[in-house]
């Protein structure tokens, strides 16, 4: 069993890496299908998304792809905004919280299949504040409400900004880890952690989120890492709307 997590980490790494998007949202469901309950299941992924992101991200920064900037203002808005989220949460049936990100989801990935930039030089290079901190609040919120790491939202708000997808990538596979690991030590402080599934799945994430990180920076352009992001998303609605009905 150990193999076939170790292969199946290393392939969906690889692939949502290129979206900078976290995997866990494929890894839980398989762990659950081998027979790990979902207690377990969750704080692997959500260690997982934490580890192999950090790898995506190192390579970022020693490639001098990662803009800090952009990234801090997310990040810190985000995170005060998770908690509220996972507050508000209570005052809210699951499946409205579902349903509204489904939609949510659908719509960004269908914006990011068909919306259309002039020309490459027609992203935005500045970092307005007040805009990154709203993106973040947003995402912290809705990660907060459905216990995500909040890629799948911060990536389509950014694009609708006017940023280049390569440049998104690289931020949210920076801010993704902070609200990933901060999930895990709830599960880890309430005991329910399998430490030889998280080693595994983790060990096969951090090779394969690298490696996905390095070949969409050098193989692939703006317009293709968009068509990444939206099969992801949609992929995303699917397995949501899958868990609705």
């Amino acid at each position: 069993m150990y193999v076939l997590i170790f292969i199946i980490s290393l392939l969906a790494s690889f692939v949502f890496s290129l979206g900078g998007v976290g995997a866990a949202i494929i890894l839980i469901p398989v762990l659950v299908s081998l027979g790990i309950p979902v207690n377990a299941a969750k704080p692997v992924g959500l260690f997982y998304n934490t580890v192999s992101l950090t790898g995506a991200t190192v390579s970022n920064i020693k490639n001098k792809r990662l803009d800090f900037g952009t990234g801090i203002p997310i990040i810190v808005s985000s995170l005060v905004f998770a908690v509220a989220g996972a507050y508000v949460s209570k005052f809210f049936s699951g499946r409205f919280i579902l349903i509204l990100f489904t939609a949510f989801l659908l719509f960004s990935g269908f914006m990011f299949l068909f919306h259309r930039k002039k020309d490459k030089g027609s992203y935005r290079s500045d970092r307005p504040f007040l805009l990154l901190a709203a993106i973040g609040s947003f995402a912290g919120l809705l990660s907060g409400l459905l216990g995500i790491g909040g890629g799948g939202i911060i990536s389509p708000l950014m694009l609708m900004s006017g940023f280049n997808p390569k440049k998104i990538t690289a931020i949210t596979a920076f801010v993704v880890p902070f609200s990933s690991f901060s999930g895990f030590l709830t599960y880890w402080a309430m005991g329910s952690v399998d430490w030889a599934v998280v080693v595994v799945a983790s060990v096969a994430g951090l090779i394969g989120a690298t490696a996905g990180t390095v070949f969409m920076q050098k193989k692939l352009d703006a317009v293709t890492v968009k068509k990444i992001l939206a099969i992801i998303l949609l992929l995303m609605a699917l397995k949501l709307i899958l868990k609705i009905f």
